[in-house]
């Protein structure tokens, strides 16, 4: 590797940092409009701007507590160990945009946490995991780590979808935009 060519785990890092921009950026969209518009039903595939941030928050939950169960150990992530994690992916477990946005807050940090530990010797092991249809998997981790940040960008950019149609505009969304210059 060259000192231009990033690691594996210097995209799960910058991964994290996108994560939390954009979260920030979304949620204070969201957060300019009234409770009833975040809570209307927009016809989303998770109904309203605050199922799909409330799946989107449901997700990462249970993604993390499977990654608490690398080999690594990964101390970062003891907070959401203990965590209540509803099986339903359609799940409200936050009911208000105030509390998801709290929620939200504490999930990009330990996020950001766990990020700035994880090894390219972690990302070459195999996870095994069950869904939650009680489906067992064996799969690698670096794909599962990219699968988690992916799955957040994809239901992210349905928000913005969703918060464009209700009149707020979210401004740049691109990864590129915290891309270093070189």
């Amino acid at each position: 590797m060259t000192p231009h060519t990033p690691l594996r785990r210097d995209h799960v890092r910058q991964m994290a940092v996108y994560n939390r921009w954009m979260n920030d950026k979304v949620y204070a969209a969201a957060a300019s409009l009234s409770s009833e518009e975040v809570m209307a039903d927009r016809g989303a595939f998770f109904g309203s701007i605050h199922g799909t941030l409330s799946h989107i928050a449901v997700a990462d939950m249970i993604w993390l507590q499977r990654f608490a169960r690398h080999p690594a150990g990964y101390a970062a992530l003891d907070p959401v160990r203990g965590l209540p994690i509803p099986r339903d992916l359609a799940a409200r477990p936050f009911g208000d945009l105030a509390a998801l946005t709290e929620h939200r807050r504490f999930l990009d940090g330990v996020i950001e946490a766990w990020a700035d530990t994880v090894t390219e010797a972690d990302l070459d092991h195999a996870l095994d995991y069950v869904n939650t249809r009680g489906d067992s998997f064996r799969k690698p981790f670096f794909f599962l780590v990219m699968h988690f940040f992916n799955h957040q960008t994809h239901h992210r950019g349905q928000v913005t979808t969703l918060l464009t149609q209700a009149g707020v505009d979210v401004g740049p969304t691109d990864l590129s935009m915290l891309i270093a210059e070189v």
